[in-house]
């Protein structure tokens, strides 16, 4: 597994400048996607809640090692069920044991045509309570309503079992 880090700034339509963190990483295998989600879940539970809460997208094509990264993710906040994608049923809620956060909610918009469906679902609650963590599927489907600084994980094939994926933070991802 290969990591790569560096910070990049971008102008806005204000024309600020903002930092943003890039982070890449290269994996060999399934289990080396599910170790960053891991790893990735553990940094969120040292945080304590801010006003809203930790809501962060992934996208990539089908097969790209987006629910392979939730399945080591949900395994680092200590959640023991089997993570499978909510594709037909949408959302999923996960309790937590931790003294910062109680729910765990994994989306799953492939199956949403409009970003406004998902709103319909409790959305805006959900995103707004400081002590869940929130990860979305197709995260790009419903790009319009999500937070500007909603962090974002692009999964990319390299070859049949090697993944790039990249993270960015601010501006929603981009």
């Amino acid at each position: 597994m290969v990591k790569y880090k560096s910070f990049y700034k971008v102008k806005t339509k204000d024309k600020k400048e903002d930092k943003v963190l890039f982070a890449s990483y290269l994996t060999n295998n399934r289990s080396q996607t599910e170790k960053i989600g891991h790893s990735f879940a553990k940094s969120f539970l040292k945080r304590y809640p801010a006003k809203r809460a930790i809501v962060f997208g992934l996208k990539g094509d089908l097969g790209g090692g987006k629910t392979t990264f939730l399945q080591g993710f949900a395994r680092g906040l200590g959640i023991k069920e089997k993570i499978l994608s909510p594709t037909f049923i949408v959302m999923r809620r996960l309790r937590i044991i931790n003294p910062h956060f109680d729910n765990f909610y994994h989306l799953d918009c492939y199956r949403i045509k409009k970003p406004k469906e998902i709103l319909d679902l409790g959305f805006k609650e959900i995103t707004s309570n400081p002590r869940n963590i929130v990860a979305i599927e197709w995260a790009d489907r419903i790009g319009k309503i999500l937070h500007k600084d909603c962090m974002m994980l692009e999964f990319e094939f390299v070859d049949k079992n090697k993944r790039k994926i990249t993270i960015r933070t601010g501006k929603n991802g981009k």
